[in-house]
């Protein structure tokens, strides 16, 4: 009968990402749901705009998996509630109707 042998864990793609873009400040995803959205929208944190940030915050959620304490995750889902809202916010400004011109 053979030995059968353990697999070694599989590590995670996510534990591979380095990236040379900006980084939230340290402690900033054990802040509240308002603060961790503004500070991920901000220009200093999000240069290219809060859609960066939602994808910072989409990655630690995602990253943390299920060792995250319920009420914490609830609050980083409300950040990324209102971090939705400042995306669509944004992309709305950015779509001005355009105006007709009378016909004379």
């Amino acid at each position: 009968m053979a030995d059968k042998k353990k697999a070694a864990p599989r590590r995670k793609w996510s534990a591979k990402v380095h990236t040379e873009s900006t980084y939230p400040p340290e402690g900033l995803f054990n802040k509240s749901a308002a603060i961790i959205a503004r500070t991920l929208a901000s220009p200093e944190v999000s240069p290219k705009g809060p859609g960066s940030g939602m994808r910072m915050l989409s990655f630690y959620i995602n990253r943390a998996g299920n060792n995250l304490d319920p009420k914490r995750l609830a609050e980083l889902r409300k950040a990324k509630e209102l971090l939705h809202k400042r995306v669509e916010q944004e992309h709305d400004s950015e779509k001005k109707p355009m105006r007709r011109k009378k016909a004379a």
